[in-house]
């Protein structure tokens, strides 16, 4: 795929001025990797918009060289495939985190809002505009349909309350990126001494997502 990929340089990276530029195949990957991780993920993660507009940017080259390819070349209909592939990843990845926010929408801004100065944000511009809008919708919704209809006294909800949060309790499988050393699987407790594990480059395990949720975070471990 590398000649529909970077026939015209444009995505390949030849900027002498950047220090570290991905490849196309490494751009792409690099969005399947956000795409599963966010898939089995309880929570929401940490936006990827930089590696979404790459992406969208290098499916508009990848478009225009397919244009070049003569009609009838057999590479043409492969190339198309490998497009609607990376489409599909790209949608399911959105589609992922916009089906969290709505889930959890309450929970999203108030973990966006408490978010350290030097954080980077939970949310894209535009997943954050979506949200409070959705918040917002909600409210109103619940106002015109139960909340005006019911004693003064109940006529306002706590978002954050009647909203569940994400369950970081459920267990997701995962491989091993990067090796990692004492891991505490399960604190100490009255019944039970402390459990911990060290993790091999390589290896997959079934495991609380609570435990290894900074380690996803940091990119030293795959949900799978």
């Amino acid at each position: 795929m590398a000649d529909v990929l970077s026939d015209d340089g444009s995505g390949s990276g030849h900027d002498d001025s950047q220090e570290d530029v991905m490849t196309p195949a490494e751009l792409i990957a690099k969005l399947e990797e956000a795409w599963l991780n966010e898939k089995f993920s309880p929570e929401l993660l940490e936006n990827r918009s930089e590696v979404v507009e790459c992406v969208m940017e290098q499916l508009t080259h990848m478009e225009a060289n397919l244009q070049r390819v003569k009609k009838g070349d057999a590479k043409a209909s492969v190339h198309r495939m490998e497009i609607d592939r990376i489409r599909f990843v790209l949608s399911s990845y959105l589609r992922s985190r916009l089906q969290k926010i709505e889930k959890f929408f309450p929970h999203v801004l108030e973990r966006e809002k408490s978010r350290g100065e030097g954080d980077a944000s939970l949310l894209s511009p535009e997943e954050f505009a979506f949200a409070k809008e959705y918040y917002a919708n909600t409210e109103t919704y619940l106002k015109a349909v139960a909340l005006k209809r019911m004693p003064p006294n109940l006529q306002t909800v706590d978002m954050l309350k009647a909203v569940p949060e994400p369950c970081l309790d459920s267990f997701v499988f995962l491989r091993v990126k990067e090796r990692q050393e004492n891991i505490l699987v399960e604190p100490e407790t009255d019944d039970q001494r402390e459990y911990v594990v060290d993790l091999e480059e390589g290896s997959q395990h079934l495991m609380r997502y609570r435990t290894i949720a900074p380690l996803v975070s940091s990119g030293a471990v795959q949900l799978i």
